[in-house]
């Protein structure tokens, strides 16, 4: 028996990067996944990867009929919904006077709207099946800060703040409520960004300093951690867990090593 095993999950933003990597997990510990994305080409071609345990569903985060359409589809397929993965996320790179309103509103409607109608749209399906989990993944940058991301920082911090509201309220249905905070995602997200000529793994690697191996390892085993950190808040082994926040983050929020003192 997997550890998901008779479990459905929707997983939002799952054509590629940590999406897909988390679909990938779920489907290996026997879960049957709908693969929502707006990426229809690259998510019907994840579907199609894990076999018959997943299916592809056009899904935009920030549309009411399209979270309706998507937890009917899971449903439908799969006669039910357990679990919520809130992954789908943008990313606006910009100092706060260089940020257009427009800009601004676009990074929360994805990384903070699209949550709020994810839990509500779900809410229903996963109390008829007794309960449930529900995983937003939030970021390292809901945590702390960093310049340059006005909108997605606030859109992070506030997707925090919605797990904990929608943890105290789900909860006398069983249905827990979590956050991820990666320090990494896709390189595509952040490929935009990097110099010309840098490669953005490379970039990623430098991120996070704290643990010697970080740098050696591929973008896709540091994603994976991410994708086996949402597996256990989705599964039993986490029953005891909601309303809180797991940093996947390689140590970037413990604090700072200051050079020349004791112990750097």
């Amino acid at each position: 028996m997997g550890r998901l095993e008779g479990k459905v999950a929707l997983i939002t933003g799952a054509a590629r990067g940590t999406g897909a990597s988390t679909a990938r997990r779920f489907v290996e510990e026997g879960a049957r996944v709908l693969v929502a994305d707006l990426r229809e080409e690259q998510g019907r071609e994840t579907a199609s990867s894990l076999g018959e345990l997943a299916c592809f569903q056009r899904l935009d985060v920030t549309q009411e009929s399209d979270w309706s359409r998507g937890v009917g589809a899971a449903r439908e397929r799969f006669g039910g919904l357990d679990i919520l993965v809130n992954n789908a996320g943008v990313l606006w790179m910009a100092g706060i006077e260089e940020t257009s309103l427009a800009d601004y509103e676009r990074v929360v409607r994805v990384n903070q709207v699209g949550p709020f109608l994810g839990i509500r749209a779900a809410t229903p399906a996963l109390r008829e099946r007794g309960g449930g989990s529900i995983v937003n993944v939030s970021s390292v940058d809901g945590l702390m800060a960093k310049n340059g991301l006005c909108a997605y920082a606030s859109s992070k911090w506030a997707l925090r703040g919605l797990t904990r509201v929608a943890a105290l309220e789900l909860g006398k249905w069983g249905i827990r409520v979590n956050a991820v905070c990666p320090e990494q995602g896709s390189t595509e997200m952040i490929a935009p960004y990097v110099f010309e000529g840098v490669d953005p793994a490379v970039a990623q690697a430098f991120t996070q300093p704290f643990l010697r191996y970080q740098r050696e390892r591929s973008v896709e085993d540091r994603i994976r951690d991410i994708a086996n950190a949402i597996l256990f808040l989705a599964s039993d082994e986490s029953l005891s867990c909601t309303g809180a926040d797991f940093p996947v983050e390689g140590g970037n929020t413990a604090g700072r090593r200051l050079k020349g003192t004791p112990g750097y």
